[in-house]
């Protein structure tokens, strides 16, 4: 028999690209039904008061990213070892645990204990792009991760709408909601989602590298890489000024309930599928990823100054727009990262990365949260309740300063660019 020609291939690795679509952005439905009602019922169950309930969700943001940051770079690892696929499982299905937790949580602890679960199992995401970069060639990774970050916006437009109109009936029906899409996306994984990491491509797990300290050395120690992977960072940590402190910053300054808010992040979605799913690619293509980085930077910082100063509900809308647009950035950075490293090493890459997300995480939201209490508390020497998305803006300055470096390294290889995707198909 015949081996299978390039067209089969070809619609192999499409169907793994779709298939690892639709698992994230069911884990963005889940994560985005809980987004609207999550900070409200931490808030609710520390005493009430907006400035304390806002650094009580900080130290709950920093719980987790600590955990992500402990544990990403080992699940990279393993995902480089076992394959992608057990990962993106154990992901899924251990996050469904956690949404029932919450869902059943009497207190403050129990609600610890299942962002202690989800911090542990957060590799869903990192893991799909080392899958992205498996399957898809060099020229063509944009478009991809741009899919990837068109799975966000579909679950932007569906979790928090859902979760702020559920939210209003029963604050802890979007967790059970949130539960069903987690686990949903656990099983459509395990009875369809192929494996995309062939034998031949599988490395042993080098347990002294897997952590976050190998892991910023393994970053350090690729030409070109670690400005980028920085700057990729300082934007990370920007971006969470957004699950950090929105809701709570829209509900201090325009009196926002669940409604509104999750209505507000469904057109955020909207304007992300549009233009993760229909622009990234061709842009990419037609200005190149550096440019389309740095675009995507300035909007960014063009949308965080315009949410930090906004004085009527409508101007948060302008930021949206100017936000979507920096979607451009992520999946830019992402195209050119996979292209410095090898093939065999695309999921040390992605677990450094995400090690990186991590601590990004771990000290945005204290970070945030700390800065919007400072500035809408009693007593406060300015009141300015968009003080935290100012901050952001300057964040996002310092990653466009590191990425420039970066894409003007000369030095940079370009090793992924000229190894070629294998031919079997995924198994």
């Amino acid at each position: 028999m015949s081996a299978p020609g390039p067209e089969v291939h070809s619609k192999a690795r499409q169907a793994g690209v779709n298939f690892v679509f639709v698992t994230v952005a069911l884990d963005m439905v889940a994560f985005g039904l809980a987004l609207p009602v999550l900070p409200l019922l931490i808030t609710q169950m520390a005493g009430g008061d907006d400035a304390h309930g806002a650094v009580v969700y900080g130290v709950f943001g920093t719980v987790w990213a600590a955990l992500q940051f402990l544990c990403s770079p080992v699940l990279g690892a393993v995902s480089d070892n076992i394959g992608r696929r057990p990962v993106l499982l154990f992901s899924n299905f251990a996050l469904g645990i956690q949404y029932v937790i919450l869902a059943l949580a009497p207190g403050l602890a129990i609600l610890l204990l299942g962002r202690i679960i989800s911090g542990v199992a957060s590799a869903s995401v990192t893991t799909a792009n080392a899958y992205i970069a498996d399957v898809t060639p060099p020229d063509k990774r944009a478009a991809a991760f741009g899919l990837m970050g068109a799975a966000f916006g579909v679950g932007f437009v569906l979790g928090p709408a859902l979760g702020g109109l559920l939210g209003d009936v029963n604050p802890r029906l979007p967790f059970w909601c949130a539960a069903v899409a987690s686990f949903a996306a656990g099983f459509y994984g395990l009875f369809i989602l192929p494996e995309s990491l062939p034998k031949d491509r599988r490395s042993p797990i080098q347990w002294r590298k897997a952590n976050p300290v190998g892991a910023l050395t393994f970053l350090r120690e690729k030409t070109g890489v670690a400005p980028l992977a920085f700057a990729k960072f300082f934007s990370d940590l920007a971006h969470v000024v957004l699950p950090s402190t929105f809701v709570l910053y829209a509900a201090h300054r325009f009196e926002w309930g669940p409604k509104e808010v999750g209505l507000t992040l469904g057109v955020v979605g909207v304007l992300s599928i549009v233009v993760q799913a229909g622009l990234v690619g061709r842009v990419v293509r037609w200005i190149g990823a550096e440019k389309a980085l740095m675009l995507g930077l300035g909007a960014g910082v063009i949308a965080f100054v315009v949410y930090g100063l906004a004085s009527e509900p409508w101007m948060l809308f302008v930021g949206v727009a100017f936000g979507s647009v920096y979607g451009f950035a992520g999946a830019a950075t992402q195209t050119l990262l996979t292209q410095r490293v090898s093939p065999k090493e695309q999921g040390r890459l992605q677990g450094a990365l995400g090690g990186l997300t991590g601590l990004a995480t771990l000290f945005g939201p204290a970070i945030f949260t700390g800065t919007l209490a400072t500035f809408i508390a009693d007593g406060a020497v300015v009141w300015l309740p968009g003080a935290a998305f100012l901050l952001a803006a300057l964040f996002l300055v310092v990653s466009g300063i590191l990425a420039w470096i970066a894409i003007t390294d000369r030095k940079a290889p370009a090793i992924a660019a000229v190894s070629p995707i294998p031919d079997e198909p995924l198994s």
